[in-house]
């Protein structure tokens, strides 16, 4: 999930300095929420990963 955020980043970043300012955005927000579900589910698994020992 991180891969896919960084990526889209890149390609928002080369849109933009191309030129392409409707293509960046869209990328850019499709990065921005690939990171929070990437967050999200990050802070979710460390959280249910806390268990007792392993019996």
């Amino acid at each position: 999930m991180l891969n896919w955020s960084i990526t889209f980043l890149v390609i928002g970043l080369i849109a933009g300095v191309l030129g392409f300012s409707g293509v960046a955005g869209a990328a850019t927000q499709i990065a921005w929420i690939l990171f929070v579900i990437f967050l999200v589910l990050f802070v979710a698994s460390l959280v249910m990963g806390r268990g007792g020992p392993p019996t």
